[in-house]
């Protein structure tokens, strides 16, 4: 699992915009967008690398959340 914290995702608009370009990348499986709380989780086969340019391309600032 991916898990990344989205400071920049304050709105319906901004987690719409995320889900869809993760959605799009190949081997993802789920995506939880939990906007309250600013956190994005991505099960799957895609690797973080990959999640974090996809979000950062759609204008976000993501930060990896440790394990």
């Amino acid at each position: 699992m991916t898990d990344f914290t989205v400071p920049d995702m304050t709105c319906g608009h901004c987690e719409t915009s995320i889900r869809k370009v993760v959605a799009a990348l190949p081997g993802v499986d789920d995506i939880v967008v939990d906007r309250p709380n600013k956190r994005v989780s991505v099960r799957g086969s895609v690797s973080d690398d990959v999640v974090r340019k996809a979000i950062e391309n759609a204008g976000f600032t993501p930060q990896a959340v440790s394990a």
